[in-house]
């Protein structure tokens, strides 16, 4: 992570980004004032990457169940064709929402 992290500054130094960070630091702005200060991101990121496949679904699937968010993806990136992938308990919604996103892809 502090290389990835290091590697996106060098590459695009106007972006702001800060490097590993508890969730609930990066997450809730009192939080963040006590374990993170200084940080120009923590309490408001809106981007979070997981160590693992596992780490990520279970994220994921929290959002989506208790915060009433609509999850979408994974979304795959990097290939010849758009492709992406599609849970075994997928709704209408998701299908149609990941068609949609794939379309834009193309």
């Amino acid at each position: 992570m502090r290389e990835a992290t290091a590697l996106a500054k060098s590459k695009a130094p106007k972006l702001i980004l800060d490097g590993e960070m508890q969730f609930d630091a990066a997450f809730v702005p009192d939080v963040a004032r006590r374990k993170m200060a200084g940080s120009s991101v923590a309490g408001r990121a809106n981007v979070f990457i997981f160590p693992n496949l596992d780490a990520g679904n279970i994220g994921y699937k929290i959002a989506e169940r208790l915060g009433m968010a609509q999850a979408i993806g994974p979304i795959l990136q990097g290939l010849r064709k758009p492709m992406n992938d599609l849970s075994r308990g997928a709704s209408v919604r998701d299908i149609v929402t990941m068609i949609a996103v794939t379309a834009v892809q193309v």
